[in-house]
């Protein structure tokens, strides 16, 4: 055998390639080792890819090794077949991934396979058979090496075609830019595997071609998503650990910590919390994920059999919270559980444990119970009404219901006015109060579909009552702030009103202020609008929470609603009703009609009475009742002779 045959390669291999695909790939495991990767069908490709790449390197080394000090002898080009065979194998496993990536239905997917398993099987048997043949017939090494690269690149070249064609068969089921990621590690492979043939031909660089992909998979679809400062993953990782922890029956524990001063859009952890949320995050248990659903909103999750001793571990870690809470001064509401089959099952955490923070005050500990299960499947099927009274957008829908509370007018002493109320009725539930449902509404963008049928319901009872003869002067309506924000809402509100045939006047709209400036513009606009339209309106809950006078005087409010909180207050001090009857008396003077709310007594009569009422509202006069029944209050025009 000459010198020439000896040599097996001929562009003096080098193993550097192949040393970089190693490492890279070890680099890989490393990062998915100590980062979290969801455990999906193409995650665990994904993980089949790299060890197949790692094996195909290795191959690719040994195989040039024996080569160079061998020659051509039947264990080199056994190794050499492996090599080809590693190399189209990870193709077909790329075929794969694109297939679980897109979730093709199963036949799509069963054809594709078939047909790449095709293509894989026929190149390796044309390999081996090639190999076999120019051995026996005492061809060269170089020839043999020759053959072997023609017979690598026509496979190739039909794995990437057919990779190619796939991709371009699903790009309407992937995100462009993810498609231009994978078309452009492809490109730069290809352009690889080119320079390294014009330069003579071998496989120095052929493996680290086939790395490219796999690095644009690793970055696009498996990267981290921990948040870097205080290692807590998003609200999608979230899911995907539940549903994995489900399927492999794992029952876990659940810590939920809520901030609610940090709850607010583009609101920033401290740099004090977030120290200690890193610090809580790694002492305190085993194999824990922490996860940031929200703003405001941390949830730790660990394994119960990896934490046998997890309520020491739980008292330790809210004995560190109290303390925080101490030192910090931030206020929360903490939810402790272990994992529930029925909450699991539909994946729905992060909405259980938001209902139970609505029921709890603050810096307070919640342990789970059944009647906190039981709740969320109340809230649950009250949402699935919502969302389907939404959808049908039934302006007489029996399922909402207008209930009504007279109104005295002190000025005639008659209730020529009313507040129109909301009420639900379900078929599962029977009667639902506003505290149940308007919330959810809100949430979830159902409020103004709500508004729309009860003021639909309102308009057409008052052009009922006042054909029948009825002095109406009024009946308002509940809107909620976050309904300005629409466009359409002036339109909607003026077209329903207009559309019963009831003049603007005999509306009026009740509204609670706003503490957001954009909010407040809005509102003012749309107040305005709707004032030349004819329309009233109420400021609502007056004396509660945020009140800014300075706004309140620029917005133009027909009626000021005091609350209940205010007529308690006046009863209970001196310094307090002379603070209410001050207020009352200035908006008196500013032409603004005072309505007290929460009249119980004829105590709190009297006392509103002395302090500037025009309108009183409360137990005293009526409860709630349907809207019908306003008959037995509102009294009937005289007839003229």
């Amino acid at each position: 055998m000459s010198q020439a045959d000896t040599h097996f390669i001929p562009n003096n291999y080098t193993p550097v390639g192949d040393l970089i695909v190693i490492a890279i790939c070890f680099v890989m495991l490393a990062l998915i080792y100590f980062s979290y990767m969801r455990k999906s069908p193409a995650f665990r490709v994904f993980m089949t890819i790299i060890f197949t790449l790692i094996l195909t390197a290795v191959l690719n080394v040994t195989y040039n090794a024996l080569a160079s000090r061998f020659g051509a002898v039947p264990v080199v080009y056994a190794f050499r077949c492996l090599f080809h065979a590693a190399l189209f194998t990870v193709y077909f496993l790329f075929t794969l991934y694109i297939a679980e990536v897109t979730r093709l239905d199963r036949r799509k997917t069963i054809r594709i396979l078939l047909g790449a398993f095709a293509v894989l099987a026929m190149i390796v048997v044309v390999d081996v058979a090639s190999s076999i043949r120019s051995f026996n017939e005492g061809h060269s090494a170089v020839e043999l090496s020759s053959r072997g690269r023609l017979v690598f690149l026509v496979g190739y070249l039909a794995f990437a075609a057919t990779n190619l064609i796939l991709l371009a068969t699903v790009r309407r089921r992937l995100y462009k830019w993810v498609m231009f990621g994978f078309y452009s590690s492809v490109a730069l492979a290809f352009a690889i595997l080119l320079f390294q043939q014009i330069l003579g031909g071998g496989s120095s660089f052929t493996v680290s071609s086939f790395l490219f992909p796999v690095i644009a998979m690793f970055y696009i679809m498996h990267s981290t998503p921990y948040d870097a400062e205080i290692g807590a993953l998003d609200s999608t990782t979230l899911n995907a650990t539940v549903s994995e922890w489900y399927g492999k029956k794992r029952n876990f524990i659940f810590m939920s910590l809520y901030m609610p001063e940090l709850a607010g859009e583009g609101e920033q952890m401290p740099d004090e919390v977030r120290a200690a949320v890193r610090q809580f995050a790694v002492e305190h248990f085993r194999n824990a994920l922490l996860f940031q659903p929200d703003h405001g909103h941390l949830l730790l999750l660990f394994p119960k059999n990896r934490n046998p001793d997890y309520e020491h571990r739980l008292e330790k870690s809210l004995k560190a919270l109290r303390e925080y809470h101490r030192l910090y001064q931030y206020d929360y509401k903490i939810v402790i559980g272990e994992s529930i089959e029925a909450i699991s099952r539909k994946n729905e955490y992060i909405s259980f444990i938001r209902n139970t923070h609505r029921g709890m005050a603050l810096n307070t500990v919640h342990r789970i119970n059944p009647e906190d299960t039981a709740a969320f499947d109340r809230s649950e099927y009250i949402l699935r009404q919502l969302a389907d009274i939404h959808s049908r957008h039934d302006l007489d829908d029996e399922r909402v219901l207008v209930y009504c509370q007279p109104v005295c007018n002190v000025a005639t002493g008659k209730y020529d006015t009313a507040e129109a109320l909301m009420r639900l009725r379900f078929e599962d539930l029977g009667l639902i109060f506003p505290d149940q449902f308007i919330f959810l509404a809100e949430e979830n963008g159902y409020i103004h579909t709500l508004t729309e049928i009860i003021l639909h319901k309102t308009c057409d009872e008052i052009r009922k009552l006042t054909a029948e003869g009825y002095e109406i002067n009024r009946i308002s309506v509940n809107v909620s702030v976050l309904e300005l924000k629409a466009d359409s809402f002036c339109d909607d509100i003026s077209g329903i009103i207009s559309g019963s045939g009831i003049p603007g006047e005999k509306v009026a709209i009740e509204l609670t202020e706003s503490q957001n400036e954009s909010e407040f513009d809005v509102m003012k606009s749309k107040i305005t609008e709707l004032k030349d339209r004819g329309i009233k309106f109420y400021l609502d809950d007056f004396g509660t929470g945020y009140s800014n006078m300075e706004r309140i005087i620029e917005l133009p409010f027909d009626i000021i609603k005091f609350d209940r909180s205010l007529v308690i207050a006046s009863g209970s001090s001196s310094r307090s009703e002379k603070i209410v009857r001050n207020m009352a008396d200035m908006f008196s003077d500013l032409n603004y009609s005072v309505l007290y709310e929460g009249v119980e007594n004829e105590s709190d009569e009297n006392l509103c009475l002395d302090m500037s009422a025009s309108y009183l509202q409360g137990y005293k006069f009526s409860r709630p009742i349907p809207i019908e029944e306003l008959r037995r209050f509102a009294e009937r025009k005289k007839e003229i002779s």
